[in-house]
C-alpha cells in the first residue's frame, strides 16, 4: 500500500505544472523520507540534468546538503 501512495503522489506532482515550478527541498521530497529520489527529481529538468554530479555519494538521492548545491 505504502508503494501505491508513493506512485500516487508522484503521478500528481508529475501532471501538476506547479510542479515543474518546484525548487525547494521539501517539496520535492514527497515522501518525507529527508532525500530526492531521482523519481522525484524528474518533475524539474534543470535538477534532472545536475542530478548525478550533485550525488556526491553516489547512493541515488540527493541529501538536503547535495540538494544546497544546485
Amino acid at each position: 500500500m505504502k508503494s501505491i501512495n508513493k506512485t500516487l503522489a508522484l503521478i500528481a506532482i508529475a501532471s501538476s505544472s506547479a510542479a515543474f515550478a518546484a525548487t525547494d527541498f521539501d517539496t520535492l521530497d514527497v515522501d518525507g523520507s529527508g532525500t530526492i529520489s531521482q523519481a522525484e527529481a524528474s518533475v524539474d529538468a534543470k535538477l534532472m540534468s545536475m542530478f548525478s554530479e550533485l550525488d556526491t555519494d553516489q547512493n541515488g538521492e540527493l541529501s538536503k546538503e547535495e540538494f544546497s548545491e544546485a
